[in-house]
């Protein structure tokens, strides 16, 4: 099997693991675990899997500067709890499909920032793919008031997928000069001590077999295990190529709904997911046949 195709086996399986997120956060609340009990296993068990990941793997991952620490505190002590803790929260209220979708008018909210605090230039593609978003989640949202789900729900949803645009936006700030792995890693320990100190994991001990696994399964499939597979994907067929199968994320999320937690599917939700998918999927595309041009080009002999 060539390096591109397994690195668009890993980017598929990584976005998969993220897209089960949801699922497992629903599971956890019905055994009446607590939103910050959910994470701080999930972020508990990520940091102990990826540090002995990368202890065996690649030790230089492990080593920080003083700044990359303090950047890491940014994110994993003062925006990422919030984000994770409204997105769990929202899970209480309302079905993990529209958690999900609601989440992924993030590009929106992140290119409109992008145009307005480092003056980016919005061309007719991604303007289609803002549309494309926009009536998506117009049908999500359309759906969500049909089935008079929570208001509460809605809002932390609509606030999660805010904090995590805000995210992304100092994310791309920060990461000049650093390496990816190495902040992301202290992200997860940062935003892990933030829950430790919020929700000590006392508890744990007192779970019977299945709470152990499912807490378990919080920080290996949609932490530690989607993270590693995102790297590898990137370092094999690189950025562009593996944002592409980011699409699979929330198709994950509500056919494993449906599947494993009963969620219906009504119409007008797959007529948004479509345009979701659509609106994610065109700019990546265009991304790919630019990088491919660019290696063609490179690759030709000149006379």
């Amino acid at each position: 099997m060539s390096h591109g195709s397994k690195g668009f086996i890993y980017a598929a399986l990584s976005a998969a693991c993220f897209g089960m997120l949801a699922v497992l956060g629903k599971l956890a609340l019905a055994r009446g675990f607590a939103p910050t009990e959910i994470l701080q296993y999930r972020f508990g068990f990520a940091s102990i899997m990826l540090l002995g990941w990368f202890a065996l793997t690649d030790r230089s991952v492990l080593r920080a500067r003083p700044k990359t620490l303090l950047k890491a505190a940014v994110l994993g002590i003062g925006l990422y709890p919030v984000q994770s803790f409204c997105f769990m929260a929202s899970l209480k209220f309302i079905p993990a499909a529209t958690t999900s979708l609601i989440l992924y008018f993030y590009p929106v909210a992140v290119t409109l920032l992008s145009a307005l605090l480092f003056k980016t230039r919005l061309d007719r593609l991604v303007a289609l793919s803002l549309a494309l978003l926009v009536a998506g989640c117009g049908l999500v949202f359309f759906d969500a008031f049909l089935r008079s789900i929570s208001q509460t729900g809605l809002a932390l949803a609509v606030a999660s997928m805010l904090i995590f645009s805000l995210y992304l936006i100092c994310l791309e700030y920060l990461l000049k000069g650093e390496n990816p792995r190495t902040i992301s890693l202290y992200v997860v320990l940062a935003t892990a001590l933030v829950y430790t100190v919020v929700a000590p994991p006392t508890g744990f001990f007192g779970l019977d077999a299945a709470g152990k696994a499912l807490s378990v399964l919080l920080g290996l499939v949609p932490t530690a295990l989607a993270v590693t597979l995102l790297y590898r994907a990137v370092e094999l067929v690189g950025s562009a190529k593996a944002s592409i199968c980011s699409t699979i994320e929330p198709i994950t999320t509500v056919l494993a709904s449906a599947l494993v937690l009963g969620e219906a599917i009504v119409p007008i939700q797959v007529a948004g997911m479509v345009l979701i998918l659509l609106g994610i999927t065109l700019p990546n595309l265009r991304l790919l046949r630019l990088e491919q041009s660019t290696t063609t080009t490179e690759q030709t002999p000149i006379a």
